[in-house]
């Protein structure tokens, strides 16, 4: 990825605050450490969009925002909160687009996994709309940190139209696992190692990194910064 020097200093102030409260607003497993280098223009193994990500907004978007996030995480159903919004401002006329990638951490939340597989069995059934459907239900009626009743997976299918009885048959699908594995992997590639962890990524492959569940105002003004640069 390309470094980004012409608004280094007004995204390192906006950036400096939320990196104090890092620890506050991302989960990550005990006794490994966030690399908080420079949070702006770090160099990133970051695997590009292909038809396989889960993509919302325009494919033309001047930005995409690549999101890395764990179903049971407070602070990634927080940061899911924010980003409908961004969407909603932002999505509608081609300037954002977001790309979800699941990044179950097991050691904090063992419920997770097989939350991301029911959505990945949500998209396998009905297509990448009834995956954005499904995985925002899931974190709207999660009270985080493994409270939800993984009973209501099924219920959540079949209230979105999905065949119940095929999408139970498709939890226990190796290739549904199979690909949030895939997707942790790049994400283990591009350096996280909490959630969320995103990356606002330019036409021209600079990035920028929103470390932690950014609150909606700091994340429409780093947008707004990289927008107007």
């Amino acid at each position: 990825m390309k470094e980004s020097n012409s608004f280094l200093v007004p995204i390192a102030i906006i950036i400096a605050g939320s990196l104090i409260a890092w620890g506050l607003m991302s989960d990550k497993p005990k006794g490994e450490d966030i690399n908080n280098e420079n949070p702006v223009t770090q160099e990133r193994e970051l695997a590009p969009v292909t038809d396989e990500d889960h993509f919302i907004g325009d494919p033309n978007a001047e930005l995409v925002i690549i999101s890395y996030s764990d179903l049971e995480c407070p602070y990634c159903k927080n940061f899911n909160a924010t980003m409908e919004r961004i969407m909603d401002e932002y999505g509608k006329d081609g300037k954002v687009a977001l790309v979800f990638r699941h990044f179950p951490i097991d050691q904090l939340h063992s419920k997770a996994r097989l939350e991301a597989i029911a959505t990945e069995c949500a998209a396998e059934l009905g297509g990448n709309a009834k995956f954005w459907e499904y995985l925002n239900i899931v974190f709207e009626r999660t009270p985080s940190n493994n409270g939800f009743d993984l009973a209501e997976l099924p219920n959540i299918a079949e209230e979105i139209e999905l065949d119940k009885e095929a999408f139970v048959a498709c939890l226990d699908n190796e290739e549904m696992a199979n690909r949030i594995k895939a997707q942790q992997e790049t994400g283990i590639n591009a350096g996280v190692q909490g959630t969320p962890q995103s990356f606002i990524v330019e036409k021209d492959g600079t990035q920028t990194n929103i470390n932690g569940g950014q609150p909606y105002e700091t994340v429409k003004l780093m947008i707004d910064t990289i927008l107007n640069k």
